[in-house]
Parts: structure tokens; C-alpha cells; sequence
């Protein structure tokens, strides 16, 4: 009895798929669409910000008198010139208004544009306010390793509430 029920189903379906073709499917690969420069150097900069800055990292810094700091490596007297004024920035970074988020994307930004285009010194603008950026931008200034030094700005530029950054670039001498 279950022989004859498969030969009849089969017979049956048989019949409902006479004179249908099988359908012709063309193979298609796609490749991925390129992405835009900008996107790329958007998740570059973002990539920078996330691996350079962070938030539990506590650097030596003065608790009383100007902000300054400097690496090992860098002479006393290159922080001197920076209080002194010697050095113009370059670069003007003004992040009054910013979330902790977009201030770290902006410095990363900003120390990769000094890179680019060969500028020894920036100026970072983080204002009075609540104090949480002038408390978190010297302690993210302190782990990037391009940074050499860093001063309270002059009055010109900010006093209190700027930062002039020293940036190391690479041998190239200073132009004034």
C-alpha cells in the first residue's frame, strides 16, 4: 500500500510540473563598495582617539601654579620657550562647548593635522566652564607620544584657559 501511494504521488506531481523549465540563474559576485576618503579618515581619527586617550591614565602633573608638562626627553628649556612665548601656534583649537567624546576626536584630530602640515606648535582652547575638559585634556595631552611639551598659554592666546602644545614632528627645525 505505501509503494502504490508514493507511485501515485509521484505521478501526480508529474503531471502539475510538466512543460515547466528550470529557471537560468546568472552568477553574480558583488564586491564591496569602496568607501569614501572622508569616511576613512573619519574611523582613522576615531581609531587615534580611542588608542591614544584615556581616562584612567594619571600623568604627573602640578596641582598648584600653570599647567605645564614634558616628556623625558625634551630640554627644560623648550617649556621655558613655550611660557616665554616663543613659539606661535600654528593651529587654534577652540572646544568651548564640546563633549569629553568630541573633545578627544577634535585633539586627535588637531595633532595629526600639526603632523601633516609641519606645525611645531598648537594652541588648545578649553576655556573655564565646569573644569572638566581643563582637567582631561593635559592628562590626554601627556599620553600622545607626539606631544613634547605642553605650557599654560600666554595671555594673548588664552592664558588659564588654553594650552600651547609643543609638537614633535620629526627633525625638522622650527621656523619662526
Amino acid at each position: 500500500m505505501n509503494k502504490n501511494k508514493e507511485n501515485d504521488d509521484l505521478a501526480l506531481f508529474a503531471e502539475l510540473t510538466k512543460g515547466i523549465t528550470p529557471l537560468h540563474q546568472n552568477k553574480r559576485h558583488f564586491i564591496a563598495a569602496t568607501k569614501s576618503r572622508k569616511i576613512i579618515e573619519e574611523k582613522e581619527q576615531q581609531l587615534h582617539a580611542d588608542s591614544y586617550f584615556s581616562d584612567t591614565y594619571q600623568p604627573l602633573l602640578p596641582v598648584d601654579g600653570p599647567m605645564k608638562w614634558a616628556r623625558d626627553d625634551v630640554d627644560s628649556y623648550e617649556v621655558k620657550r613655550l611660557r616665554r612665548g616663543d613659539y606661535v601656534p600654528d593651529l587654534l583649537l577652540d572646544m568651548h562647548g564640546m563633549r569629553q567624546t568630541e573633545a578627544k576626536l577634535e585633539l586627535a584630530a588637531l595633532i595629526q593635522a600639526c603632523i601633516k602640515q609641519q606645525s611645531h606648535c598648537c594652541c588648545v582652547m578649553h576655556g573655564h566652564g565646569t573644569g572638566i575638559l581643563k582637567q582631561n585634556i593635559p592628562m590626554w595631552l601627556a599620553q600622545h607620544p607626539h606631544v613634547k611639551a605642553f605650557h599654560q598659554a600666554t595671555k594673548e592666546w588664552g592664558g588659564d584657559a588654553a594650552l600651547l602644545v609643543l609638537i614633535d614632528i620629526g627633525d625638522q627645525p622650527y621656523r619662526r
